[in-house]
């Protein structure tokens, strides 16, 4: 086994548009969640998302959704952090199916891996670091939640 441990960095809400949906392509289903808002707190770290950045969602056939997501943190101190992310949610067996027929789970666990980048020097360490997320979406609220952690 290898040392380790995780670290809790910060844990954030974020609030999206409706889903814009791009329809079937040849990956599976395109669903665009634009973030609209959201703020962060934690023992490293806090501030709010700004109203940029998405998740570009693909709905494979398997049922299984790819996250793939961009956002831009600003810090109660002013600095600015690119947040990048992908992950997986698994909308069930005949999620994709579902989909089509108008149906999407209200809730959805959430795992994702975050890298980030920044320019200020208060914020530089998250640059060198691999993150690990869980949340959770609630579509029910157009929100998501995400615990956030470095390995250390």
């Amino acid at each position: 086994m290898f040392d380790y441990r995780l670290d809790h960095i910060f844990s954030y809400q974020a609030t999206l548009s409706e889903p814009e949906i791009v329809g079937p392509v040849p990956e599976g289903i395109r669903v665009n969640f634009y973030v609209t808002g959201g703020e962060f707190k934690g023992p490293r770290m806090n501030g709010r998302l700004r109203a940029v950045g998405a998740d570009w969602l693909t709905i494979r056939r398997d049922g299984v959704g790819v996250l793939d997501v961009r956002a831009t943190l600003e810090t109660g101190d002013g600095a600015l952090i690119y947040m990048t992310y992908g992950g997986i949610t698994d909308l069930g067996k005949n999620g994709y199916e579902n989909f089509l027929q108008g149906s999407m789970p209200q809730k959805l666990a959430l795992r994702t891996a975050p890298r980030f980048q920044s320019a200020h020097p208060d914020y530089a360490w998250l640059n060198r670091i691999q993150a690990f997320s869980a949340g959770e979406a609630d579509l029910g609220i157009s929100t998501v939640f995400y615990d956030v952690y470095a390995s250390a």
